[in-house]
């Protein structure tokens, strides 16, 4: 017997056509430079984006070309997503926030064909524009002003084409239409490449309700950069929904932000812990200082991702009514892989064990294998004590990178991608990451998780933010030293951080041996802590216990 559905290839295409077709007045907002706000309607931004495919195919795209775009979040760079890959290229999201050493390098290794680069991001590219030629540097007046001699202007070349008589490239559901560029906080960056099926699929995913649960009558805020990891797929969730977005453009400066809400309120927004910091600190502190200047978005869900969510964070959210889902992912992953989400088996718990799972990574979603590898070769049980590193497969994870294949420090013998972050698992499926395995601090034998550490002192309503690295020690190897960022006019010296530690259940041997003030913790480009640049700053210094 055989199965009698038909052979239809997962392709963007059909989101593209689906939203022109259906979702015609629904509209995007961006906001330019200047802070004013620009409107197109689905309709609009349909037609532009078969003219932007219609006209790279004109300059002489061919299958497999990759462009480059360098750009904020804003509807032209939504164009590219959709665009790009209907005219048979691949979108090669550059992250402006690298250095332009590490951006030349990134361009030239994907090899690069074309660029699209916002205007007021010509200087960062005259830095690098000797690391790589790009063929053709197509420049998008995001400032309104005129593009300068020497550049091909994005919006004649839309003026010029034709979207009617756009033809979609021929393609297959395994052809890709993305990649993107790993962080390589501790290496070169690698190139991960996503196909339309993997795409289609994390998609779907993603969309469910208990994830990014998207409405057609939402108000989308993607704060989450459009280069880093495809903002998390949201863009291709929200035009498959014809979900109205709101991009902030270059604006991501709290009070920016908060003014923005009140201007556009999302329904749902989305961000690293970093933006969401600051931003309810600023609105807290505005609440006495300013009152009545902002007001949070009413019942606003918000995702955060890219490095650990403290509950301190989740709690100071839940205060104004908005309650945070945490997600875990890589680049690798496309990213989505497990969301802490309010689950049936929770429905009778207290609001204490609701915060405390909020706070871990979350439960695998559907498509997603994911086992925990001991050090022995073993999977760990779901005992939430066992550590192991993370290691998932599924359709929408990358099983090599670019020009680099599937090296074994990345990948396991039998197909399983090494996402090099340690966890444990639960009876109930919630993964908790304990640390980076680069990042664990083994002091006489013992672990000790920097991420537990970080969140505990976060909770001191002193700390702004604190970052836990290990220290080398003659007598146990190594011994933590955190380091802390306070919040404005206040402080707390290390005797009464440590009595926070021991009343949050740590041990007097996993207390950080020294405290480390300092005005800022360096960050890499997707907003983690650079623990590396801490390293090279601290661990070179033997440890010395603090009374």
């Amino acid at each position: 017997m055989q199965a009698t559905m038909m052979q239809v290839p997962l392709s963007l295409n059909h989101l593209l056509e689906r939203a022109g077709t259906l979702f015609r007045d629904n509209t995007l907002v961006s906001r330019r430079p200047d802070k004013s706000l620009v409107t197109h309607t689905y309709g609009q931004w349909y037609r532009r984006t078969r003219a932007l495919a219609s006209a790279l195919q004109r300059l002489g795209l061919k299958k497999g070309d990759r462009v480059a775009t360098l750009c904020w979040n804003h509807h032209a760079h939504l164009e590219c997503y959709f665009g790009i890959p209907a005219a048979g290229g691949v979108m090669h999201t550059l992250n402006l926030r690298l250095s332009p050493d590490e951006i030349g390098f990134i361009a030239s290794d994907a090899a690069d064909r074309f660029l699209i680069v916002d205007d007021v991001l010509l200087p960062l590219y005259r830095q690098f524009a000797d690391a790589h030629r790009f063929e053709r540097v197509i420049v998008f007046p995001f400032s309104g002003a005129p593009v300068p001699e020497g550049f091909d202007d994005y919006e004649a070349l839309l003026a010029a084409a034709d979207p009617d008589g756009f033809v979609y490239a021929p393609h297959a559901e395994d052809d890709p239409v993305a990649m993107c560029y790993t962080s390589g906080t501790t290496g070169r960056s690698k190139g991960v490449v996503y196909s339309h099926r993997s795409t289609v699929l994390h998609t779907l995913v993603a969309s469910l309700a208990d994830y990014w649960g998207l409405k057609g009558t939402d108000v989308v805020l993607p704060v989450t950069p459009m280069f880093h990891a495809n903002s998390w797929g949201i863009p291709y969730g929200c035009v498959m929904m014809g979900v109205k977005m709101v991009f902030p453009g270059p604006h991501l400066h709290p009070d920016d932000l908060l003014d923005l809400m009140q201007l556009e309120p999302p329904t749902l927004a989305l961000g690293v812990p970093t933006i969401w910091l600051t931003l309810i600190q600023t609105y807290e502190r505005a609440l006495t200082e300013q009152p009545g200047r902002w007001k949070l978005p009413a019942g606003m869900r918000s995702l955060v991702g890219g490095a650990a969510v403290p509950e301190s964070l989740i709690r100071a959210f839940a205060r104004h009514g908005i309650w945070i889902l945490q997600g875990w992912g890589m680049t690798e992953t496309s990213p989505v892989c497990t969301i802490s989400y309010p689950t049936a088996s929770l429905k009778d718990a207290s609001e204490d064990e609701r915060f405390r799972r909020a706070a871990m990574a979350g439960v695998p979603v559907p498509l997603v294998e994911l086992r925990l590898r001991t050090d022995d070769g073993t999977d760990a049980p779901h005992d939430g004590q066992t550590m192991g590193e993370i290691q998932v497969r599924g359709p929408f994870i990358t099983g090599s990178y670019h020009g680099a294949g599937s090296p074994p420090d990345k990948f396991t013998a039998d197909g399983w991608l090494r996402t090099g972050d340690v966890a444990t698992m639960d009876v109930l499926g919630f993964v908790r990451i304990t640390d980076r395995t680069k990042d664990l601090i083994k002091s006489g034998g013992e672990w000790i998780s920097s991420v537990d550490l970080e969140n505990a002192l976060m909770a001191h309503p002193a700390v702004a933010e604190a970052a836990v690295i290990a220290v080398p020690d003659e007598k146990w190897g190594e011994r933590p030293l955190a380091c802390v960022v306070f919040k404005p006019g206040q402080s707390a010296d290390a005797r009464a951080l440590g009595e926070h530690l021991l009343a949050h259940g740590f041990a007097k041997w996993q207390l950080p041996d020294r405290i480390e003030v300092i005005d800022a913790i360096p960050r890499t480009s997707t907003g983690k802590f650079y623990k590396l640049e801490l390293r090279r700053r601290y661990a070179a210094t033997p440890s010395a216990r603090q009374p």
